[in-house]
């Protein structure tokens, strides 16, 4: 189960690096992909992008160092959470294909977390 848990935390990680660095730092560039973009305020965009970027480094770098270990089911918790938010803010706009993309990642950080917490703690 180890194994299995690290897999999903590089992944998921990797994931959540690339799209808080897209949400942070690349707004100008995703505004014609991603129109949810252009409802929020930029700053909130930026620290939801911060917010993605943190806890994808927090899903690898302390497990992965073992400095700080119990900070990765955290970032994983956090995550989860974020997703769950940004499934109710797609929701509100109709963006279904949206909702789906933020209910796995929902599931797959939740899992970490659980795995982390309960299953294969670090």
């Amino acid at each position: 189960m180890n194994v299995v848990l690290w897999v999903l935390q590089v992944l998921v990680g990797l994931a959540f690096v690339a799209a808080g660095v897209n949400h942070g730092f690349r707004i100008d560039q995703i505004k014609a992909q991603m129109k949810w973009v252009n409802a929020l305020p930029r700053g909130l965009v930026t620290f939801i992008g911060i917010c993605e970027l943190l806890g994808g480094i927090g899903l690898i770098l302390p497990a992965l160092t073992g400095v700080l270990p119990w900070l990765t089911p955290l970032a994983a918790a956090g995550l989860a959470l974020i997703m769950l938010l940004a499934a109710g803010f797609h929701l509100t706009r109709r963006e279904y294909p949206a909702i789906v993309f933020n209910l796995v990642l929902m599931i797959l950080a939740a899992f970490v977390a659980y795995g982390r917490f309960v299953i294969a703690p670090l």
